[in-house]
């Protein structure tokens, strides 16, 4: 059963936020509210990763960018601290230059060890960015 919300904006408002919509690949303002609703308040409660509390286990992707050395491996492995569920390598980021890539690693963890993880990444050589989506919060008693 869904439910109409409606709130009012001025005219500039709408149209900037209309192309916001439209810019981030939604089809409809309810499904990006939506998001965007759950998101804000997800960050409100956890915070980022760098913010939250060492103990706090966090479950995400670390997601990867960086140029393929010669030898260069980037690899993330299990370790006692951090758990590894799932690991994607794509070596094809673009058509123009085959030696850029994309690692995403899903791992879960207390938050000062996949910091340390983000942090030991971060500092490779060849690395442009590292960054960290946090998987929705879970209500308890769920899954």
């Amino acid at each position: 059963m869904s439910r109409i919300i409606s709130f009012s904006a001025d005219d500039d408002f709408a149209k900037d936020f209309d192309n916001l919509i439209e810019r981030s690949g939604y089809k409809n303002r309810s499904r990006f509210l939506r998001d965007a609703a759950l998101f804000f308040a997800e960050q409100q409660q956890r915070g980022d990763l760098m913010k939250m509390a060492d103990n706090e286990v966090v479950e995400g992707h670390l997601v990867v960018y960086y140029e393929h050395g010669s030898e260069q491996k980037l690899m993330v492995s299990r370790t006692d601290s951090v758990e590894v569920a799932a690991y994607h390598h794509s070596s094809r980021l673009s058509h123009s230059c085959l030696s850029k890539c994309v690692d995403v690693v899903h791992v879960k963890g207390e938050a000062s060890h996949v910091r340390a993880v983000f942090e030991q990444l971060n500092s490779t050589p060849n690395v442009d960015k590292v960054s960290f989506i946090s998987a929705p919060m879970k209500i308890e008693d769920c899954c």
